[in-house]
């Protein structure tokens, strides 16, 4: 599947959003990927976490790992085709942590799986906790690479669409952008008008 196909799935399922935007990660943009939306589609979630899970077959990939709650769906298909556990991190005092009775094992393999990648903090956070609990990172897959492939998280790592979305600090929204309304459709905030 080409990147313009992904988009197009994207575009056609509602799941790229225009308007003002404030990104998990604080930025300020005119786009937003909305994976959920497309992810409602078992077609979509198949094909995405098929390509995804393709490319890390050959790895010995014991346990997908996951944050709550954009990656949880996309991460759960992944190791279901994999055949492997899956468990996902969620916020607990703002930082992501396993809950739930979850637990990674010493030297055990891991993919770490998101849906979206601006900044890479979450996946960041991911791999903190792989390393906290002595497992060994073997790689990092996502759909959408709002970087550009800008960001490296030092191991085998796919996307399957690479988008230079355009992105403005706090202090450095333009004007054509201020004049509209702004939203938080993240997980985290999900859909607050501000």
């Amino acid at each position: 599947m080409t990147q313009d196909e992904v988009l197009n799935i994207f575009r056609e399922t509602g799941a790229l959003l225009e308007g003002h935007f404030v990104l998990t990660s604080g930025f300020h943009s005119p786009h937003y990927f909305q994976c959920a939306k497309v992810l409602q589609y078992p077609e979509y979630l198949s094909v995405f976490s098929g390509i995804i899970a393709r490319y890390f077959e050959d790895n010995e990939i014991d346990v997908v790992i996951s944050p709550a709650v954009g990656g949880i769906v996309l991460g759960t298909e992944v190791g279901r085709i994999l055949n492997v556990r899956t468990v996902f991190a969620e916020r607990e005092n703002g930082k992501l942590t396993l809950r739930r009775g979850f637990e990674l094992k010493k030297s055990e393999n891991v993919l770490a799986v998101e849906d979206v990648v601006t900044t890479g903090g979450s996946v960041f956070e991911l791999i903190e906790i792989v390393k906290q609990h002595e497992a060994v990172l073997s790689g990092a897959g996502f759909i959408i690479d709002r970087s550009n492939g800008k960001v490296n998280f030092g191991c085998k790592q796919i996307s399957l669409a690479k988008f230079d979305v355009v992105k403005f600090a706090e202090n450095e929204i333009p004007e054509w952008l201020g004049k509209i309304p702004v939203y938080k459709p993240g997980s985290r905030l999900a859909g607050n008008k501000i």
